[in-house]
């Protein structure tokens, strides 16, 4: 079920209505209940893959709490080989495959295994994360396992954050279902507030952007470099107000029923370098790389000294990269983020100096706009086809210039108008302009009550209502 449709206008206040109404102890049961329909909505067979995954996990945790030693160990390697397994079939085993036989073919070698026709489930990416992280609390000691299989269950299928998070640890979330969470009014209106941003950030700005993007990028062969740079920076902002929104929606609506979910996104376009860009981007993902990957590869390859960092920062964006998606495309991109991170690495201190030299009102600004670029540079990537697709706009964005390419004028103006609009909110809660002046949370009553009308009147006057999905559905 999306976020954006007109099943989840219906979906979310029933849900929620009968969660405050019956009684605590069976609350579990409804939200379960109601999770799995949610999830039934996309391909309902598919509801049976989770169900494996739980299962394995449910018992691997169980085990590895009760053993000791290798027996510890092996119960953690066989779940998290298992989980990973059901993630590599679906997701890579066509793209691992279709390699293998490219390289096969160069040597004039038989490789004769065929690609599965299978269609990878929704969001199974963002549960396969949260059930390891699970079971590695539990191996490192800091969460007890589950017993009740229905709250661990719970636990993967949340409805709000079960497609694309945020990616939850279970010390934060799996004691909320056993708390007895009253109707709130402010926990209500803060999560409806919520919400609204985000299908305002999806509906109205996010999906209105993919419209130029899409024009362009699916057909960029036929425009210029100066028409590729804007569908390259509006996708930067797409990408961003598409996954920040399905955000806002999901800790929104848990937060309406009293749970709290972690913050995913925090203002990103105004970080300074590319590391304060990852500590603002998909928090909740770039936190589990860091606990669960990056500090690990740090602590075994400790010798090293400071190349283990470098190691660490490599591996870490290359297994990102491929996270993301099947394809070479997502591969470079995360190396191209890894290199960006080892350059900010080696160059800390001479960056720190320069600082110092250059007054911050140049070097401030500078600096969150090279970020930015960076990071456009490294979405071209990400949003094309293939790797040819990616050096043919690069090329194009470099050297091949022209009139700027404009389906629908007044669409371009609203798009830019958009994407400033967004720019100058962000900032003023960013860097608490105008004594932090907001519009949802003034103190003045007149303020907030008119800003929730204009909001809900631009939603449904430029809003874009064709149920397209969420980008990161598809990881």
């Amino acid at each position: 079920m999306l976020f954006n449709s007109f099943d989840f206008l219906i979906f979310f206040p029933v849900v929620t209505l009968i969660y405050f109404l019956i009684p605590h102890k069976v609350r579990w049961v409804h939200l379960l209940l109601a999770s799995c329909v949610f999830y039934c909505f996309f391909i309902p067979a598919y509801i049976l893959i989770l169900l494996v995954t739980i299962l394995i996990d449910y018992f691997a945790g169980i085990n590895i709490e009760k053993s000791e030693g290798r027996g510890k160990k092996a119960w953690l390697i066989f779940s998290i080989l298992s989980t990973c397994f059901v993630l590599f079939i679906f997701k890579y085993f066509n793209f691992f495959s279709g390699n293998i036989t490219e390289i096969a073919g160069f040597f004039n070698l038989t490789y004769a295994l065929p690609l599965l026709k299978i269609i990878l489930p929704i969001g199974l990416s963002f549960h396969t994360f949260q059930s390891l992280s699970y079971v590695i609390e539990v191996y490192r000691g800091h969460q007890k396992a589950e017993r009740h299989f229905g709250i661990y269950s719970l636990y993967v299928m949340f409805y709000p954050q079960l497609v694309a998070g945020p990616i939850e640890r279970p010390q934060n979330l799996l004691h909320q279902f056993y708390e007895k969470h009253d109707f709130n009014y402010d926990d209500a209106v803060t999560g409806i507030k919520k919400m609204v941003c985000g299908l305002f950030k999806k509906v109205v700005i996010a999906d209105r952007l993919s419209l130029y993007v899409s024009a362009v990028y699916s057909n960029h062969d036929k425009h210029n470099g100066t028409s590729l740079l804007v569908a390259t920076v509006f996708f930067a902002f797409q990408i961003y107000c598409d996954f920040s929104g399905y955000s806002d929606i999901a800790i929104g609506a848990a937060r309406v029923m009293g749970f709290k979910l972690m913050t995913n996104f925090n203002a990103p376009f105004f970080s300074k370098n590319i590391t304060e860009f990852w500590r603002r981007w998909h928090i909740s993902l770039s936190t589990w790389f860091y606990d669960y990957l990056f500090n690990p590869i740090i602590f075994a390859k400790r010798s090293w000294g400071q190349y283990s960092v470098v190691f660490a920062i490599i591996v870490t964006f290359t297994v990102s990269g491929l996270w993301h998606g099947a394809n070479w495309t997502y591969i470079i991109w995360g190396v191209l983020n890894a290199v960006g991170l080892v350059y900010e690495f080696f160059t800390k201190k001479i960056r720190k100096k320069l600082s110092k030299l250059i007054p911050r009102a140049i070097y401030q600004p500078a600096s969150i706009l090279l970020t930015f670029c960076y990071a456009c540079f490294t979405w071209i990537f990400f949003r094309a086809p293939t790797l040819k697709d990616a050096a043919a706009i690069l090329y194009k964005i470099i050297w091949v210039h022209g009139p700027l390419f404009i389906s629908d004028k007044r669409d371009l103006i609203l798009s830019s108008s958009l994407i400033v609009m967004l720019v100058i909110i962000e900032a003023i809660n960013e860097y608490k302009l105008f004594n932090g002046f907001t519009l949802f949370y003034n103190q003045n009553i007149f303020i907030r009550r008119l800003s929730y009308v204009l909001t809900i009147l631009l939603i449904l006057m430029f809003g874009v209502f064709d149920n397209s999905q969420f980008i990161y559905f598809q990881f």
